[in-house]
């Protein structure tokens, strides 16, 4: 199950990160200019951040496998229909410009569910003290997307055309949603490959770590609603006023808008800051651009193994405030030397590590929403990430004019400052306490 969401998480991004690459035959081809692309890459970002709240609720309705196969579905017809835009029946009163807005749009409407999606089905199928890891596996997809596809969809460019790319990154896309239906239950009492002394394990695990301190984990009978094969779960309303009078709640939405900020940064702009900035040449330059994709890769699910654990030993408010709070502390540490350091390739060193310890903080804020509600883990998912999206349409336009009026090391300073502030927020996030008080998982 892990391989299959990580393989999503992976499509996710090649789906996401191609069409920078493709950008360099796209534009010419289709006469656009920069910031008419820039307006493109937006679009994807609008459809993305809008629809995080309904993926993660329809994930809690009807459950990630259904959902993720609907939206891997949807989003990678889109990609495919990315090479198509010009000549799709819409350019004839949207031209080619609104056309592949709209279209990327939509793709951004449909990856919307994965992320939420993914934290429901870890919260289904593992126990407690296990989901920070199995979140930090899947997340780490992030990572090798974002480090893979530029070479290959460089690669497949030059020798076959931009748009062979989107069809092949649609295929891929197809391919691996028939894989997850084939696959994959929404619960582990409905696989057919597991067996009662498993599900019976799972569930002993998480029955006596519920009882085994005051906040040692969630307080939940199981780790999953009892549904049983072939049955569908009750519909619920979700309960809003509780959710949003929670102050855990929004402590975690504005630490991880903080995060979303930091990380599209290295996103969008990591790349050119080295060619225009540090010197390196363009081949040089994307070799080293991976070098924080591959920390996010390695840092993710360590992260999530060390939330575990001190989750167990420490209770789950200081299990993850610890690993949240740290993280982030040390990746503006690291962006702020790295910004600063004279020589590029230190510079890169200490940059790539921000990235990896910004990421090593990611699986306590996912792990967090469960905590606070089994129940409606998929909803507040889609919340805490909506400000993460936030965060991340904000950090493209604000970091060039940053770097414009005051200079790169201002640009990475800011953001290293944000990334501080997310740290100190978790100092407020208390999971388990929100979780007792409100009983959202009952």
């Amino acid at each position: 199950m892990l391989s299959l969401l990580l393989s999503i998480s992976i499509v996710t991004y090649i789906d996401r990160v191609n069409i920078s690459v493709t950008a360099r035959q796209l534009m010419p081809a289709l006469g656009l200019t920069d910031f008419q692309m820039g307006q493109i890459f937006s679009a994807f970002v609008l459809g993305y951040a809008l629809c995080q709240i309904p993926g993660g609720w329809l994930g809690d309705r009807w459950g990630p496998r259904r959902i993720l196969t609907g939206a891997v579905l949807w989003w990678s017809l889109f990609t495919a229909l990315t090479a198509l835009a010009p000549t799709l029946p819409l350019t004839s009163f949207m031209g080619v410009f609104g056309s592949l807005m709209l279209v990327r749009f939509l793709i951004g409407v449909g990856e919307a569910a994965a992320l939420p999606n993914f934290n429901r089905a870890v919260a289904n199928w593992l126990p407690p003290h296990e989901r920070g890891l199995g979140m930090g596996i899947t997340i780490g997809g992030i990572g090798i997307g974002s480090a893979i596809t530029p070479p290959i969809t460089a690669w497949i460019m030059v020798h076959f055309g931009w748009q062979i790319a989107f069809y092949a990154a649609g295929l891929l896309g197809v391919v691996t949603a028939i894989a997850w239906f084939w696959y994959a239950t929404d619960h582990p009492n409905n696989h057919p490959h597991v067996n009662t002394a498993e599900v019976s394990l799972i569930t002993g695990q998480a029955s006596h770590l519920a009882n085994s301190g005051t906040d040692a984990l969630p307080i939940q009978k199981t780790p999953w609603p009892d549904v049983r094969r072939g049955e569908t779960q009750k519909e619920e309303t979700v309960p809003w006023r509780d959710i949003l009078r929670t102050p855990t709640v929004w402590w975690l939405v504005f630490s991880y808008t903080c995060l979303g900020y930091v990380a599209y940064v290295y996103l969008s702009w990591f790349y050119l800051y080295l060619v225009n900035i540090r010197g390196f040449d363009v081949l040089n330059g994307a070799f080293f651009a991976s070098a924080p994709f591959i920390a996010m890769t390695i840092f993710c699910p360590l992260g999530g193994t060390v939330t575990d654990r001190l989750s167990l030993s420490l209770g789950i408010n200081r299990g993850r405030s610890s690993v949240g709070g740290t993280g982030m502390v040390l990746a503006a540490v690291s962006i702020m030397l790295g910004a600063t350091i004279q020589s590029p390739y230190v510079a890169i060193a200490f940059l790539s590590l921000g990235a990896g310890w910004l990421y090593f903080s990611v699986s306590a804020f996912w792990s967090s929403t469960v905590d606070l509600s089994h129940r409606y883990a998929g909803t507040l998912s889609g919340l805490m990430n909506t400000g993460a999206n936030l965060g991340g349409t904000l950090s493209p336009t604000l970091t060039p004019w940053l770097a414009e009026q005051f200079g790169w090391s201002t640009a990475l300073g800011v953001a290293a400052l944000i990334a501080l502030l997310g740290g100190l927020l978790w100092i407020w996030i208390r999971p388990a306490n929100g979780l007792r008080r409100l009983r959202l998982s009952r």
